[in-house]
């Protein structure tokens, strides 16, 4: 919605916008390619960073909200809103900050019934509270009379949500909260968290924090002496604990009321039960306590199924009498049958005054995490002077990961606040005002080294959820499919032996080396290089100017490079299932990566291909004239020199009859071409009798079952597990070589994949060297 051009705005509220459009007298088809200005639609944000002054509190805030992509229902709308409040309470030193995302059917009309309405709650509850206690206009509510108004503010709204059956169903909709209540009489924010949307803050290594040269957030035009430092110099913290099955006292308190907490896939019987989980979660939780550590965040938290959620599969909330609701939260608005099962409204708080260390507060929904860590969030804020540029950065990068990871997107919203400035003299008065001390022994208090302050909230060092780093089951089957199909085309010019990294050595200035950090901090890809493997990526990234129109990738051809975007504008555009590309513009128009020098903003795409020599998700094409940074994926080979699991696969390889005779360096080159592929339980990975074109070698925790026609017409079934192979057989027949056993996956499992194809251009490059050395 339009702000006022002048002055602070009471109240704003967004989201819950839907882009479908009419043509022809009916819904706009998937199929037709949206246009810039649609794919524009799909974000909302503030017009400008809004500045305020809320007490000793002075800051300036921004929010943007990212309506997800759904291959399968184009025109969904968007299910998060949020909420910014001013003046809260009647009170011109607080204001309310809140982000919700809605779930299930009505989840949009969830969460637009929390933005309407819990702020009018909480604000008409702290004016009643004021009112009974007699608070007189220099005093405020207390820590535990302010918490016990919000708690009843959320249960109420959660009430009223309920009985609204004409507008919305909540039976298995809702949505999570988090919402932040700054009292700037006091400096102190209060953090409401219901579900597993986050708030996160970024404070300052040291006090003070630093000067205008250590980093680029700050207000110079109002504020010169207000900055936040570097992002290496800025550490972040957890406001909130995500209230998920992966914390074992939620998982309790979820399992008294009697509901099951079980994947999907452990729900659909392709992954076993462990059955004596619960008595351990209640065991180990008694140990803890009987120990003396009460606090919940003593416990270690993550011990359910951490491998789950990579594969986009979250342990779940679900009714002992059947299969529902499965919500991947124990907290929520709304969900009035989950809440039989222990789905509360009752939000976790945190209460803490704010410091002149604290710079960036951050409140978003959980898309913005599946991929990216607190630190990363906070990384690319503080590279920004403006939060609504932090805002953008923030959200198309988790956007990206979405696209590069899964098959679809999340709705992606946030409020991204900086903190210019904390008056620390108002931080002893607001709390002799609290605790309605006599302002006369306040130099008594000082002098004796005493402290008349409320005792504040630990801050949280973790979240309880694990990021995901890999992609999700789907997508890798999307991968396989592909590669089934033959429609995969190697745009590699020559073979890794032949490939000359020096021959990319290119110098680079200071500022675009900063530029190329910044945009690769958050990726998972680069987080374990080295400084001196940091420079040599530096030195191999190829300067690429592009022209408008200029086709960068095609979906479907292996992809040999990553690129970061220096400037310019860049459409992915993907082709559906079965859908040809009639047109030749690469498919339906999804996201626009925005580069530009002048706004620090440098995304990111294509990072798989770095690890995987795996098709392309999608297409890119440029839309105006700019210039990339490309980064080749035997160069990144080369430079890393890759290790871990690797490493061990080529262990494997050296004992298949056909490598045996390998050295070193080959099997290196062999295993450098080992794409990652996913199966479910009982998936069979290769049949008897089918025309092969892989081996597959069993990662570890995997476990198969191959099954042969023996000579005597009997089954023989031997058993696979981590670090066995199958299917060599394809590599010493021709192009119709048969499988001559059918494998199937026994659990969840993940494999590396070697390609026949693949051999063949290793043993070429082998018999080559051999040939040139001769």
């Amino acid at each position: 919605p339009p702000l006022a051009s002048t002055g602070l705005p009471h109240t704003i509220m967004g989201c819950n916008q839907s882009t479908v459009t009419e043509k022809a007298g009916g819904r706009r088809q998937s199929a037709v390619p949206m246009s810039k200005d649609e794919i524009g639609k799909r974000i909302e944000s503030i017009d400008a960073t809004k500045s305020a002054t809320f007490g000793g509190v002075t800051v300036r805030y921004a929010y943007l909200s990212q309506r997800g992509y759904y291959p399968d229902d184009a025109h969904k709308p968007n299910q998060d809103s949020y909420v910014v409040e001013h003046n809260f309470a009647d009170r011109q030193t607080d204001a309310f900050f809140g982000v919700f995302d809605g779930h299930g059917r009505d989840g949009d009309k969830c969460a637009h019934f929390v933005r309407d309405n819990l702020a009018k709650l909480l604000s008409q509850g702290v004016s009643k509270a004021r009112e009974s206690q007699k608070l007189t206009a220099n005093h405020d509510l207390n820590k535990d009379a302010m918490q016990a108004v919000i708690l009843k503010s959320h249960t109420e709204c959660n009430r009223r949500m309920h009985t609204k059956k004409k507008l919305l169903d909540d039976s298995l909709s809702g949505t999570t909260s988090i919402s932040m209540y700054l009292h700037g009489d006091r400096n102190r924010i209060t953090i409401n968290n219901v579900g597993d949307s986050r708030a996160v803050i970024g404070r300052a290594a040291e006090p003070g924090g630093g000067s205008a040269k250590d980093g680029a957030v700050g207000n110079p035009s109002t504020n010169p002496g207000a900055t936040v430092p570097a992002s290496s110099t800025l550490k972040a913290f957890a406001l909130s604990r995500d209230q998920t099955p992966y914390r074992r006292d939620e998982r309790i308190r979820i399992r008294r009321t009697g509901a099951r907490i079980l994947s999907l896939d452990q729900i659909e019987g392709l992954e076993p039960i462990d059955e004596d989980e619960a008595e351990r979660d209640e065991r180990q939780w008694a140990a803890r306590n009987g120990a003396g550590g009460t606090s919940d965040v003593d416990v270690e938290e993550i011990v359910l199924g951490e491998e789950i959620d990579e594969g986009g599969d979250p342990p779940r909330v679900w009714s002992p009498n059947g299969d529902y609701p499965g919500t991947a939260f124990t907290r929520s608005v709304g969900d009035s049958i989950a809440e039989e099962l222990g789905v509360i409204a009752e939000p976790e708080m945190l209460a803490r005054e704010l410091t002149p260390e604290d710079k960036i507060i951050v409140l978003a929904s959980d898309g913005v995490f599946e991929f990216l860590t607190n630190q990363s969030v906070i990384d690319i804020c503080a590279k920004f002077t403006d939060p609504l540029e932090a805002c953008r950065a923030v959200v198309a990068e988790s956007y990206e990961l979405w696209l590069q990871y899964e098959l679809r997107t999340d709705d992606i919203t946030m409020i991204c606040i900086f903190v210019d400035g904390v008056d620390s003299s108002k931080l002893l008065k607001a709390s002799m005002i609290a605790e309605q001390i006599d302002p006369h022994v306040m130099d008594d208090i000082m002098a004796s080294g005493g402290s008349a302050e409320e005792k504040e909230d630990e801050l949280v060092t973790a979240s309880s959820r694990p990021t995901r780093s890999n992609m999700s089951l789907a997508k890798s089957r999307q991968i396989q499919m592909v590669r089934a199909r033959g429609s995969i085309r190697d745009v590699t010019e020559q073979s890794e032996e032949d490939f000359d990294v020096e021959s990319l050595y290119n110098e680079k200035t200071d500022e675009e080396k900063a530029r190329i950090a910044e945009a690769i901090r958050a990726s998972v890809v680069f987080q374990n290089i080295t400084e001196a493997q940091r420079e040599l990526i530096y030195k191999v990234m190829e300067p690429m100017p592009v022209e408008e129109g200029q086709l960068i990738i095609k979906q479907g051809t292996v992809g040999d490079r990553f690129y970061i975007v220096d400037e310019g504008s860049f459409e992915v555009r993907i082709l559906g299932e079965n859908q040809k590309d009639e047109d030749g513009k690469g498919g339906n128009r999804v996201h626009v990566y925005e580069g530009s020098r002048a706004n620090n903003s440098h995304p990111s795409f294509g990072e798989l291909a770095l690890m995987y020599s795996a098709p392309r998700a999608a297409s890119i094409v440029a839309s105006t004239d700019g210039m990339l940074w490309a980064l080749h994926r035997f160069a990144f080979k080369k430079i890393t020199a890759e290790v871990g699991a690797r490493k061990d696969a080529e262990r494997v390889l050296k004992r298949i009859d056909m490598f045996k005779s390998f050295a070193a360096d080959e099997l290196t080159n062999l295993a450098s071409y080992l794409c990652e592929a996913k199966f479910g339980r009982n998936e069979t990975i290769i049949k008897e009798g089918d025309t092969g074109d892989s081996l597959f070698i069993i990662l570890p925790g995997g476990h198969c079952e191959s099954t042969r026609m023996a000579n005597d017409g009997q089954d023989k079934i031997i058993t696979l597990n981590g670090d066995d192979f199958f299917g060599e057989e394809i590599l010493k027949g021709g192009s119709d070589t048969q499988y001559l056993s059918t494998v199937t996956a026994q659990k969840k499992c993940t494999c590396w994949v070697l390609q026949k194809s693949d051999v063949k251009r290793v043993i070429g490059s082998k018999r080559k060297v051999t040939t040139n050395m001769a």
